[in-house]
């Protein structure tokens, strides 16, 4: 990879905030008329082609059964629960508010990681921050139990979901930290995206979304919108963050869990009329907030024990 300068820092920076950030609006407009799971599964096993054509490129190609079954575990746990939960729940929820729900992830990492005994006890102001990240998801929640909007949406629902789908996200992380990959970075994504997108697939085979998938009905937004997750969302943003990963601390690679955020509600209420709340926004301010004083932490404390937000990979 090249060696990092200050302009290819910023550029590498800039494409992991406003891609990543933007791929949920992505999502939302691609699942409008293609069915999720088939979308989804669809992009990453395409995705993985063309990741496994770098690495094969690059002369790395050798990889054993046990790298496979590694990363169909983890395609399992990041791909078709944490990314077909984000997808699924968007049939629910405002792309801006899946972002905001999905910054959580650094937080389950910090508790599962002390649980699993990967990282030492959460310090006092540590504990302050989960407590704050925790009470921003209930002020999104709690109302969202009561609403439905005229459209026949149901917050709760998705969020439900996507609490449920960062969790095994997040313990996917932690297991790919002491899991056994392939020596190339590319390949490694390569494996986990054809895992996963195989299984996610299956997944909208199963539930019938063959028979709700219909070609000549795809609009060209969604088409457009689906193409762009491809090469933008997946190939290009992952190749950033890889690279990124290579050439910075972790922790601030890891920063991308607050901007993200904040970049995908601002392109939810611009381009797709998503409507930003007084509660949105306070649950904002609590949740970014809370991540950022959690990975701020993690950073000062990268001296003494590994940084556990190294286990910090995209929910998009």
């Amino acid at each position: 990879m090249a060696a990092p300068t200050r302009m290819r820092l910023i550029i590498a920076f800039a494409a992991l905030y406003l891609i990543w950030g933007s791929t949920f609006l992505g999502i939302r407009f691609a699942i409008e008329t293609i069915p999720p799971f088939l979308m989804a599964g669809a992009r990453f096993v395409l995705a993985g082609v063309i990741m496994y054509a770098i690495a094969w490129s690059q002369g790395i190609n050798k990889s054993s059964w046990a790298n496979w079954r590694t990363s169909l575990i983890i395609g399992a746990c990041l791909l078709l629960a944490g990314n077909g939960g984000v997808t699924i729940a968007e049939e629910y929820i405002d792309s801006g508010l899946a972002a905001l729900i999905v910054a959580i992830v650094p937080i389950y990492i910090v508790l599962l990681g002390w649980a699993a005994g990967m990282a030492a006890r959460p310090s006092p102001i540590m504990w302050v921050a989960l407590v704050g990240g925790f009470a921003g998801v209930g002020i999104l929640f709690g109302p969202a139990v009561h609403f439905a909007s005229n459209d026949n949406r149901h917050p709760a629902i998705g969020i439900s979901i996507l609490l449920v789908s960062c969790f095994i996200w997040s313990a996917g992380s932690l297991y790919s930290r002491v899991a056994k990959h392939a020596a190339s970075p590319f390949l490694t994504a390569a494996q986990q995206m054809i895992c996963g997108g195989m299984l996610l697939l299956f997944a909208g085979i199963a539930t019938g979304e063959l028979r709700r998938f219909h070609p000549s009905s795809i609009s060209s937004l969604s088409l457009g919108s689906f193409i762009y997750l491809v090469f933008i969302g997946a190939v290009v943003g992952y190749t950033a963050y890889i690279w990124l990963l290579r050439h910075c601390e972790p922790a601030k690679v890891a920063t991308y869990a607050y901007v993200n955020p904040i970049v995908a509600v601002l392109l939810g209420a611009l381009f797709a009329g998503e409507k930003i709340t007084v509660r949105t926004l306070i649950a904002a301010g609590l949740i970014i907030g809370s991540v950022a004083l959690v990975i701020t932490a993690q950073q000062l404390r990268a001296r003494a024990e590994p940084a556990i937000s190294a286990a910090l990979e995209p929910a998009d």
